[in-house]
């Protein structure tokens, strides 16, 4: 009677988490769907108050992306590569920042703060800064450009990550270091054993933070950049010459570049921490 009422319990208990998350996929596209149906209808204008030349039809906007697919996707590749690539510099770059902070303490909760400072440095402030700094890196102003923009990048992710990992490092079971210490393991066990694994999650938890402000920080540092490509910079442009429709086109595409990237991050997440 025990065994029958526990297994009635688990699959209740499983399939409610089922539930909960066709729950959190159905939600969501339910709401954008509505949303675009009162786009597309011209509801959400009389809503805001705006006319379709300021907020063009999700139709035009689609017929936009296809007529210049050549053009969007090389915009689309500089956005990603330097998103991309300063995401991980940045993440690379805070986990050392932590491992330092915890092989020194002493000096550890001095640098994670300076650390943070940096990222309350506003991008449309700090962009303009790089941008100049880096004048003499090449003389090729793509490259320039590209160098700058991922330095930025770095910047931002840098101080989610190092503070996360510095709590996963830290933040140990006391019981889990004792018992280590008992089997006189060394530092390099306890770090590759113990520290390493137990900062994992923290790990994925700074990610979930640096993957949209890498996104966002790769879009407005592109308004700075003195190479004319990228997906923010294209907004920019658009936007100054009154073009709303192609402008338009380029915000919906750093919205699902932005979501493509999450989604990637949390498929990665469930499979590396499907067992924790």
């Amino acid at each position: 009677m025990i065994n029958k009422n526990t297994s009635v319990k688990s699959s209740l208990i499983k399939n409610s988490r089922l539930i909960g998350k066709i729950a959190n996929i159905l939600l969501p596209l339910m709401l954008g769907v509505v949303i675009l149906i009162l786009w597309q209808t011209e509801i959400l204008h009389k809503i805001f108050n705006t006319d379709v030349f300021t907020l063009p039809l999700p139709s035009r906007i689609i017929n936009i992306i296809m007529d210049n697919q050549a053009k969007i996707v090389l915009n689309i590749q500089a956005t990603v590569m330097v998103s991309v690539f300063g995401l991980i510099l940045g993440s690379l770059l805070g986990y050392l920042i932590a491992l330092i902070a915890t092989i020194f303490p002493k000096w550890g909760a001095g640098g994670l703060t300076i650390v943070s400072a940096f990222n309350a440095i506003p991008i449309v402030a700090l962009a303009p800064v790089i941008t100049n700094w880096t004048k003499d890196v090449s003389k090729d102003a793509e490259i320039r450009s590209m160098v700058a923009k991922i330095i930025v990048v770095m910047i931002i992710c840098t101080a989610a990550m190092s503070i996360n990992a510095y709590r996963g490092l830290t933040e140990l079971k006391p019981f889990s270091l004792d018992l280590m210490k008992s089997y006189a393991s060394d530092n390099k066990s306890i770090f590759l054993k113990l520290r390493l694994p137990n900062s994992l999650p923290y790990v994925f938890t700074a990610l979930r933070v640096s993957v949209p402000a890498s996104v966002i920080a790769a879009l407005v540092s592109e308004y700075f950049a003195e190479y004319i490509i990228g997906v923010g910079r294209q907004i920019r442009e658009n936007i100054v010459l009154a073009q709303y429709s192609t402008a338009w086109a380029y915000i919906m595409i750093a919205c699902f570049i932005g979501i493509l990237m999450y989604v990637i991050l949390l498929i990665a997440e469930n499979i590396m921490l499907k067992n924790r």
